[in-house]
């Protein structure tokens, strides 16, 4: 393994070495109504504050053919109720992607849904109104009459000041549909990112710093995962050449496949590496600039051989450093186990909580507070027949809870507009950097989407928190400085 690299990792920032807290207490999860999120057969599961009441509310989708109607789970202070019918989310058809994300500029998240195929459309689009959704699928032209939706992801690909959705699928091209002021047409084709091969996951950086965001596809089945750099809005896959095609899983064995790649800073060096959930051996590698990464899965300690669905990085324990949960598949009659690694800063190490280990989990892991103690919630599905979808309770001490910040990233509008950007988090006063976090726009079947980042702080002393969005080749920032990290949620404005 080479060695970390001490200084210099990005411009005008010095990694001097900071002490980290270290865990006072074994980590342990408790689930929140265990009653409400009972039911099996879920599939999908995706956060934001739909009703823009300032906690993070959860769609919930399920793959069951007559199974269960989706669920919307309205968050009031930690408590969850169902709302899905009254608010126009109640759909009883399989269901297998779903992102939020302001499409229309008004200020609150819309909802993209991603179905098997069937009768009508297997994406749709339901425009958030004052906490009412409308089907506008039609109108936005996102039709689609056939194709297997594995992921969906909204990204300002073209850097005009709207959204626009990444659909990847397993049966077709990759789609790449451009927001023409509420309309929508397909790109992928003509500027290189329509990916013929099996995909599944996918993950938008900038990866090479340039200002301008790549993309990083899994694909499953054997075949080779795909690395686009974006040169001013045209794709070149360098997957190969950079020696990130297979994610560490075995290269052509039709039993492999990269499902979720997630983009997340876990050595503490500034810049986004990768990691890979796969059928096969996870995957990790680490960025060392220019483009260039360093396979590390084996030294890092997750390249375990078996069925990976998901992988979601958080700060579980406010050390400073991100943990990983990977979830295991039900697949073959096997039901493979799930892992909460902690980061130990040249690791990951297992500390999975028993019942979390008991669990009988698939697929959908996302990461957030959603009972407003500063610490940050584990939301799951499980689309076994005793399966369950749950919200499973940190329950980290009080004080360490509260050492902790999240941010909500803006355009100059106010809008929550920022996917991709990157946020960076120092210690007051000095360019010692303490965390990197990535405003992630969905990268699995769960996404991250209109919640603020959380970021959890190594010790309790003042924090400098700037934002970095790459966009027409520029990469512009703000910043706040000297915050106070006590679990509250801060606004940061491009200007």
């Amino acid at each position: 393994m080479t060695a970390r690299i001490p200084t210099t990792a990005l411009a005008g920032v010095v990694l001097l070495s900071y002490a980290y807290a270290q865990p006072t207490s074994p980590l342990r999860f408790e689930a929140a109504q265990p009653a409400l999120f009972a039911s099996a057969g879920a599939f999908v599961n995706a956060f934001a504050d739909y009703d823009r009441d300032g906690d993070p509310d959860l769609f919930v989708g399920f793959n069951a053919t007559g199974g269960a109607a989706n669920r919307l789970y309205r968050n009031d202070r930690g408590t969850f109720a169902d709302v899905a019918a009254t608010a126009g989310l109640a759909q009883a058809r399989p269901t297998r992607a779903a992102a939020w994300g302001d499409y229309d500029g008004d200020g609150d998240p819309d909802l993209a849904i991603g179905f098997t195929p069937g009768a009508g459309s297997v994406l749709a689009l339901y425009r958030n109104t004052a906490a009412r959704f409308a089907d506008v699928t039609a109108t936005a032209q996102l039709g689609v009459e056939a194709g297997a939706v594995r992921q969906l992801a909204w990204i300002d690909v073209d850097a005009d000041g709207d959204l626009d959705l990444f659909v990847a699928f397993r049966d077709r091209p990759n789609g790449l549909f451009r927001n023409d002021r509420g309309t929508f047409v397909d790109i992928a084709a003509a500027i290189g990112v329509a990916d013929a091969r099996k995909s599944v996951g996918a993950v938008w950086f900038d990866a090479d710093e340039d200002g301008d965001l790549d993309l990083y596809v899994g694909n499953m089945d054997g075949d080779a995962n795909g690395f686009y750099r974006n040169d001013r809005g045209t794709f070149t896959d360098v997957a190969e050449a950079v020696g990130l095609a297979w994610g560490h899983r075995a290269a052509r064995d039709p039993g492999n496949g990269t499902v979720r790649p997630c983009a997340a800073d876990v050595d503490g060096d500034g810049r986004l590496d990768l990691i890979m959930a796969n059928y096969g051996k996870n995957g990790v590698f680490l960025n060392r600039g220019g483009l260039q990464f360093e396979d590390v899965s084996e030294a890092w300690g997750i390249a375990i051989d078996a069925r990976y669905d998901t992988c979601a990085l958080a700060d579980v324990d406010h050390d400073g450093r991100l943990d990983l949960y990977v979830n295991g598949t039900v697949t073959g009659g096997t039901s493979y186990r799930d892992y909460l690694f902690r980061n130990t800063g040249t690791a990951f190490e297992d500390v999975t909580p028993e019942n979390l280990r008991a669990l009988n989990a698939d697929h959908g892991a996302a990461w957030a507070d959603v009972d407003g103690d500063g610490d940050v919630d584990l939301a799951l599905t499980g689309s076994a027949t005793d399966g369950m979808h749950l919200v499973l309770l940190n329950q980290l001490p009080v004080a360490e809870a509260k050492r902790s910040l999240a941010v909500r990233t803006l355009d100059a509008r106010g809008h929550s507009t920022l996917a991709g950007a990157e946020l960076r988090v120092y210690a007051a006063g000095t360019r010692r950097l303490l965390a990197t976090r990535l405003v992630d726009s969905g990268s699995g079947y769960n996404a991250q989407n209109d919640i603020a980042v959380p970021i959890g702080v190594p010790h309790p002393a003042n924090v400098d928190v700037r934002l970095t969005y790459p966009a027409a080749g520029t990469r512009r920032t703000a910043s706040r400085n000297n915050i106070t990290p006590s679990g509250r949620t801060i606004e940061l404005r491009l200007r």
